[in-house]
């Protein structure tokens, strides 16, 4: 597999093109940023451990029947992933009330939500990624009415597989995000699935074990990274 020029750098990611038109070769970066990119820093270690994450957590997903980009890891910060027409919507799943959840409605953090809430998201940096809904989605032709049920259906689908995978680890998934595209006609999860997009909490402390710790300037991010890693059996060396 040949790795060729770059064709999109992202916050924390890069995209490579390769010599089969089908495939791409996905860079994590030790980047990190929060709040629309106003916060900033480089963490070692941080692009080898949530590429190393990312496998682990895409593996289980495929071995329960949902159809991801992902087709291997090549290296300690790159993946050989599907080439896809991306869609510019987030969905984004909460099952305990955190972040700007509670700044949005006044609600606080730590209640069970039941059932889960879905919510969809414009990614769109300029505007903030702003909160949008099913008939702006089809209205504006990012994403038609097939496609939205189908990237629903399969969010709640990881859904169960992670909530269970993490609860064995002793592990409350809290709320994450999904990006989905389109591979030759199947809706396909994309992107990543690491603690950089989601919030992971000890189960008895509530200790939080993500991207948070970053935001809130909690430090040992990495830290808390492996750590979760340690307890789903993922070896980082």
């Amino acid at each position: 597999m040949e790795k060729r020029e770059e064709l999109y750098s992202g916050k924390a990611k890069s995209v490579f093109k390769t010599d089969d038109a089908d495939l791409l070769i996905l860079e994590f970066r030790d980047d990190t940023s929060a709040f629309d990119g106003k916060k900033k820093e480089q963490l070692d270690r941080k692009g080898k451990v949530n590429n190393i994450f990312n496998a682990f957590i895409m593996e289980k997903l495929k071995e329960a029947g949902i159809p991801t980009h992902f087709e291997k890891r090549l290296n300690d910060r790159e993946a050989l992933v599907k080439c896809m027409k991306m869609l510019p919507v987030e969905c984004v799943v909460r099952n305990i009330s955190a972040g700007s959840l509670c700044k949005r409605l006044g609600v606080e953090e730590g209640q069970t939500l039941n059932p889960p809430t879905y919510e969809l998201f414009l990614k769109n940096d300029a505007q903030g990624d702003p909160m949008i809904n099913e008939a702006l989605a089809i209205t504006f032709g990012w994403a038609t009415e097939d496609q939205l049920k189908e990237m629903k259906r399969l969010t709640y689908e990881v859904n169960g597989v992670l909530q269970r995978l993490f609860a064995d680890a002793g592990l409350l998934l809290v709320d994450y995000k999904l990006e989905f595209g389109d591979f030759h006609g199947q809706i396909t999860l994309g992107d990543e699935f690491s603690p950089d997009g989601c919030r992971l909490w000890d189960a008895k402390t509530r200790e939080k074990l993500d991207k948070d710790r970053f935001r809130q300037g909690l430090g040992g991010v990495v830290e808390a990274y492996e750590e979760v890693g340690r307890r789903l059996g993922i070896q980082f060396d």
